[in-house]
């Protein structure tokens, strides 16, 4: 059977330790141990202590009480701790999805659940977000599209790769429209919390019955290597998932646990310096796209350390991160690997100094096919 590869995944894993700046990631730079240590008030030899046994499977009672306490209504059995928003997002379209269902995703999209569907042999019907819509999807089209015989929708809230926040209308036609043919709904929240006006986006949580929120700690906190995620959903399917997640990774490393709980319980500082950062970064990014004049489109972000830019004088996006790969060691992600030919998604939550850096670098020969 044909196999589709997660092709941006594999570019990044292949080529962001092997450049010398990585624009291609959409959290902003990570903290150390050190900074998360003392960010959290957390005593090192307390972190010491910890043995590397096996952590509970589900994640720690008290970890999963945190989570549940974001989600109004929640308890800890709404609750599975992951290995990461991936996890998350695997073990739900694993069993959500099967040959020959119908699920709707929201286009463009980080193509894990589209690629998760496509080797389930599911039938993908995309909902579009336009650009001349700033990245909003048309309500009818939500509607015509999530048909009775839809056993899955998938949306990202914050979105990637725009970077914007979906409208409050296209919230309601959708939940609108599974309450009427009864299909699961899964939401990705994985960068709430990286607005960049400091107003952290709602949970779609509590909006409809048959409902599973995945989010994570990677992206808005900055802790991407402690591969911590979860989901939120009924308590029924929460042990349906966690029936798989036994399958997979058993549970999440003990390390990982202890410290993911602290930083949710001083969550306020963390997202407080992604948001600094933010703020920060993208006033350089906007001035260097701007001087281009009209070869770059773009809506400013929203949320997420992400600009997706339409590149307009028709040069191959692969052909032209690859080549920027190669003279300067600095990597960017093609729209292509989205479904959007002819973009770039430019990650700007890199320390200061090196945006500008590569900003800098890059200037050249984009200025030459701006010329071509």
């Amino acid at each position: 059977m044909e196999f589709f590869p997660f092709e941006l995944e594999r570019w990044q894993s292949t080529w962001e330790h092997r450049v010398r700046i990585n624009l291609s990631e959409s959290g902003v730079h990570p903290l150390s141990l050190a900074e998360l240590l003392e960010l959290t008030e957390t005593d090192a030899e307390e972190l010491g202590r910890i043995r590397f046994g096996y952590s509970q499977g589900n994640g720690s009672d008290e970890l999963r009480d945190t989570i549940a306490a974001l989600y109004p209504g929640a308890t800890r059995d709404n609750v599975l701790i992951t290995v990461g928003g991936a996890e998350a997002n695997f073990i739900a379209c694993w069993a959500l999805v099967n040959p020959g269902e119908k699920v709707a995703i929201f286009y463009p999209t980080y193509m894990q659940t589209w690629g998760l569907a496509q080797n389930a042999r599911a039938q993908v019907a995309p909902i579009w977000l336009r650009p001349e819509r700033a990245w909003q999807a048309d309500p009818e089209e939500i509607r015509r599209t999530i048909t009775p015989d839809t056993r899955l929708v998938v949306v990202t809230n914050p979105h990637n790769p725009s970077g914007q926040i979906l409208s409050g209308a296209v919230r309601e036609a959708v939940l609108a429209r599974v309450r009427e043919t009864g299909a699961w709904l899964l939401v990705d929240e994985i960068y709430q919390g990286a607005e960049l006006d400091g107003k952290t986006t709602a949970s779609w949580w509590g909006g409809y019955e048959r409902l599973l929120i995945t989010n994570g700690l990677s992206k808005a906190y900055g802790l991407p290597g402690l591969r911590i995620g979860w989901i939120v959903g009924p308590k029924e399917m929460i042990e349906h998932l966690w029936r798989r997640h036994d399958y997979t990774v058993i549970g999440p490393s003990p390390v990982s646990d202890f410290l993911a709980l602290r930083a949710l319980k001083h969550r306020d500082r963390i997202l407080a310096r992604t948001r600094r950062i933010l703020n920060t970064n993208y006033p350089v990014l906007d001035r260097w796209l701007r001087a281009f004049g009209d070869l770059f489109s773009w809506h400013p972000p929203a949320a997420g350390a992400i600009c997706f830019v339409r590149f307009g004088n028709g040069v191959d996006t692969l052909q032209l991160v690859e080549a920027v790969r190669k003279r300067h060691s600095i990597l960017l992600v093609p729209g292509e690997h989205f479904g959007m030919p002819g973009h770039l998604r430019i990650g700007y939550g890199n320390p200061t100094e090196q945006l500008e850096q590569a900003l800098a670098e890059l200037a050249e020969p984009f200025r030459q096919l701006q010329a071509a």
